[in-house]
This record gives structure tokens, C-alpha cells and sequence, in this order.
């Protein structure tokens, strides 16, 4: 708890102070029972996975066109915090340290050229490319990377977490995560090495075929 959290405790009035008391040792009292009960359950009678999850169904099929040139790996440190506007941070707040660490692809887009970009002469033995430029996907966070470093909560959300289904839910963090980590792509040179990486595939495999000259440009349709 912050140095600013202390002082607006102690201006807490009278009635504050006996709320957040009896919340206190609500959240104990259900934290106990909670632990004490599931605890013997575990100890009495053991536990058991079983995965009953149904096939998988097949929803649609996309083709796609698309040359992954470039993937590059990330990692970004979230500092998330949210607090109620006219409560001190030990009553309602939370606080979440996550690493996200996670890739982002950089892919050139082959459906979308035309017959009018590629040109080739009449010995076969030079050959002109006009491709369009190289585009990021979407950041994919790997989970066996990232975690949760810390996590604050005030008594009140503490007490919604006791009768919550998923309490350490992440999926806020997660999200800020993704989003740092495709800002960062934006600003690295991912499209530039995807791009150069394409021309060197295209001239190699040209050159494989008997053509001795080989251009390889980007740009918009």
C-alpha cells in the first residue's frame, strides 16, 4: 500500500473504519472456510482430471497466399493499475505486473499480384517482379512466456474474488500486452528483413529455374 493509500485511510470517518473492519474479517472468514473445506475434500477423497471435452469441429477453411518472411519476438512489462475515484487503494484497487512476451509476423502478400507485375523476356533468361510491400499480422502472446509477476488487490476486491469463477482473470493485462507488442513491431525494421528475405527466396528459386537476372521491386499496386 502507497504512502498516499496510508493517509487517506487514517481520514477514513468513524463508519469507514468499522465498514472496513467487518470486511476484513469477512474476507478472512470466507477465505478460511473456503480453504478449510476444499482443502479436506482434496485430502478426504483425492482429485481426479478428466477431459470430456467434445471433437473439434472444422468451421471453415481460408486459403492462404500470404510468404512469412520475418517473425520477430517481443517482450513487454505492463504495469496496470485501476482505482475507485472516492476509495483509498487497501478498499477497492488493483495493481497487476505482467510480462508479455509474444511474436509478431511480417508477411509478403502473393495473391495480390497481378499479371501485369510480373514480366519476364522472351530468352527466359531475365524476369521482373513488382510485389506489394510487407505487412505485420497480429501479435500472438505466447503463454508459455508471460505470466503475472504481481498482483495487488484492495479488501473489496479480494471479496469479489472469493465468489468469482475465474479470480485471476488476465485478460485486461493480456490485451495492453498484445497491443505494446504490435506498436513495438510498427516501429522496428520487421517489414524492411521480411521484404529483403522475400527477394532473396524469389531470385534463388528464379536462378534455380535457368533465369540469370533477377528484379525484385515494392510498392502499391
Amino acid at each position: 500500500m502507497t504512502t498516499t493509500s496510508i493517509k487517506r485511510a487514517r481520514q477514513l470517518p468513524g463508519w469507514a473504519k468499522v465498514l472496513t473492519i467487518l470486511v476484513v474479517l469477512l474476507v478472512v472468514l470466507l477465505a478460511a472456510v473456503r480453504l478449510i473445506f476444499f482443502g479436506a475434500i482434496k485430502d478426504v477423497f483425492g482429485e481426479e482430471t478428466h477431459d470430456r471435452s467434445g471433437p473439434a469441429l472444422l468451421k471453415s477453411i481460408q486459403d492462404i497466399s500470404r510468404y512469412d518472411a520475418a517473425s520477430g519476438n517481443f517482450q513487454v512489462v505492463v504495469d496496470l493499475e485501476k482505482d475507485a475515484k472516492y476509495l483509498p487503494d487497501a478498499i477497492r484497487g488493483t495493481r497487476t505486473l505482467y510480462v508479455g512476451a509474444g511474436t509478431v509476423d511480417a508477411y509478403v502478400d502473393l495473391g495480390k499480384v497481378g499479371d501485369g507485375d510480373v514480366t519476364v523476356n522472351k530468352d527466359r533468361t531475365s524476369a521482373t517482379l513488382h510485389l506489394p510491400h510487407a505487412a505485420l499480422g497480429k501479435p500472438a502472446l505466447d503463454p508459455e512466456r508471460s505470466y503475472a509477476v504481481s498482483k495487488q488487490r484492495g479488501l473489496l476486491d479480494r471479496l469479489g474474488d472469493v465468489f468469482s469463477d475465474n479470480p485471476n482473470s488476465e485478460q485486461a493485462v493480456q490485451k495492453l500486452a498484445s497491443k505494446h507488442i504490435g506498436d513495438a513491431a510498427k516501429d522496428s525494421h520487421l517489414t524492411a528483413r521480411a521484404e529483403s528475405n522475400t527477394t532473396g527466396m524469389l531470385e534463388g528459386l528464379l536462378r534455380s529455374l535457368g533465369f540469370k537476372e533477377v528484379e525484385v521491386t515494392y510498392g502499391d499496386a
